[in-house]
């Protein structure tokens, strides 16, 4: 966690923000009393934690039939017409 005066916050503050869009948390003091924290509004995924995502997507979608026909299947069907 980084850790920042009032002031150098105040003149920082853009490298302040990007440090928070990267996942760290940044603790704001006045005379050496922590008084805010600046933290990422929802949570940062790393890239192995989206395409871990993304491969369970594609396991789950596996052998996913509707109706005794895959998904392939019916698309197949669909454009028949």
């Amino acid at each position: 966690m980084l850790t920042v005066g009032a002031f150098e916050a105040k003149t920082k503050l853009s490298e302040l923000l990007d440090a928070v869009e990267r996942g760290e948390e940044v603790t704001i003091t006045r005379r050496g009393e922590p008084v805010a924290k600046l933290v990422a509004v929802k949570p940062v995924r790393t890239r192995e934690e989206i395409k871990a995502l993304i491969e369970e997507i594609k396991e789950t979608r596996k052998g996913i039939r509707l109706g005794g026909l895959t998904v392939r299947e019916l698309i197949d069907d669909g454009r028949k017409y």
